[in-house]
């Protein structure tokens, strides 16, 4: 039974003049303590309800209290800083999500109380960010749907905005990053060999990168005790990470969770991490034994590095890449050497194996004619499939013909029982 009109607990009821459901109530203007009407219509009394529900909860709410309603800004900040609290994120995930939030706060949209804003306006600004990245388009619409997930599930809306917006497509031309060929990659290293750390700085960054698959954040982070010289392991279990006002600090953790891991050093590479330590070790300042720390800053950026990488590239006439690409050329190199998906994605840090194959997609397809013409010769050798003892099958002008010795049937009449 609809409650009475006029109820401060409110009330749903049918107009047949306009042939709508209502949800109405009363409530009291914060500013002006003045009780007020509020009441809106709606095609369902299941929707009329659903209203209502959420309004006596908003009554209720203490954030609704306190703010008369919290805007979606409010509600992003307030989700993230919960997260950060309960250790479901890392700092550095912290700030990466901070950064994606900074561009979503540059509308006027986020000021706005969550209830008041529409589908229409959501994807008028989603929209916005078409020339971003896909990568940077599904960051910014999670930020949304996460929001009003939150608000939907703790009765803060009883109806969710997402469910009519459409995440965009990028029309940004996507950068594809290039890994080293066999080549490149031998010139580059002979180069390094034949430096000093005092004539090239970052060589031994260059080649942990190169011969380990580290991001360079994990690398510049690495310290003393990180490596495990008797047992030649690396530990990986940090980051250097930028905040949004483009500080670069510590993290205490890497950019994912699958991130922090166990990587065997490679023999040839073991003498370079060596010369690093001993070198490092000298360094005035480095209390925290940081294996490439610089001489006046705390941490090296990776502005820095990727400075210096292009300066040896342009040396050599290697056609320039970040040093994010030197962590693409081992991905590439351990897929050319055989190294499955699986295994790659641990030894990678991906979170999971999908992303490592969607990364790395070019790489596998190249491989994969090798990989199934090993099916084919196994085929064969088990006798399971033999080549046709007679050229049946001609090229003509790229034309493919098939000589059939099949009998022709000159009779169109089939008896369809016949064939069953």
């Amino acid at each position: 039974m609809a409650r009475k009109k006029g109820s401060d607990e409110g009330s749903v009821y049918f107009r047949t003049d306009r042939n709508k459901w209502i949800g109405q109530y009363y409530d009291t203007d914060p500013v002006t303590l003045k009780r007020k009407h509020i009441e809106k219509s709606f095609s369902t009394e299941e929707e009329a309800r659903a209203f209502l529900r959420c309004a006596m909860y908003q009554k209720e709410n203490s954030i609704y209290i306190e703010k008369h309603g919290i805007t979606l800004k409010d509600l992003m900040t307030s989700i993230l800083d919960k997260k950060l609290e309960t250790n479901i994120i890392s700092e550095a995930q912290y700030e990466r999500v901070q950064r994606t939030q900074k561009n979503v706060f540059k509308s006027e949209l986020v000021n706005k109380k969550i209830e008041d804003i529409t589908p229409e306006e959501i994807q008028r600004f989603v929209n916005t960010f078409r020339d971003y990245s896909n990568s940077s388009i599904k960051k910014i619409f999670e930020q949304f749907n996460q929001a009003f997930k939150y608000a939907i599930d703790r009765g803060y809306l009883f109806r969710n905005p997402m469910a009519q917006v459409i995440r965009p497509k990028s029309i940004k031309q996507q950068k594809l990053v290039r890994a080293m060929t066999l080549e490149e990659e031998n010139r580059f290293v002979n180069y390094l060999q034949n430096k000093t750390i005092k004539e090239c700085p970052y060589k031994n960054e260059f080649l942990i990168q190169l011969f380990m698959g580290l991001r360079i954040g994990e690398c510049l982070a690495l310290a003393h005790k990180d490596i495990d010289l008797m047992n030649r392991k690396m530990y990986i279990h940090k980051t250097l990470t930028r905040s949004v006002n483009g500080v670069t600090s510590m993290s205490n953790s890497p950019k994912t969770q699958a991130g922090n891991r166990y990587l065997p050093i490679p023999d040839s590479l073991f003498p370079y991490i060596v010369e690093q330590m001993r070198y490092s070790n000298l360094q005035e300042n480095n209390e925290d034994k940081l294996l490439f720390k610089p001489k006046k800053n705390k941490y090296t950026t990776p502005e820095n590095v990727n400075r210096a990488l292009t300066k040896i590239l342009d040396e050599l006439n290697i056609e320039h890449m970040a040093s994010h690409s030197l962590r693409h050329t081992y991905a590439t190199r351990a897929i050319e050497a055989g190294v499955t998906p699986v295994v790659l994605q641990r030894l990678m840090g991906h979170t999971d194996v999908s992303i490592t194959l969607n990364t790395y997609t070019d790489v596998f397809d190249k491989y994969k004619e090798n990989e199934l013409s090993k099916v084919n010769n196994y085929y064969i050798e088990q006798n399971l499939l033999q080549p046709p003892t007679t050229n049946d099958v001609k090229l003509d002008n790229n034309t493919l013909i098939i000589e059939s010795k099949a009998n022709v049937i000159e009779d169109n009449t089939i008896d369809i029982d016949k064939c069953r």
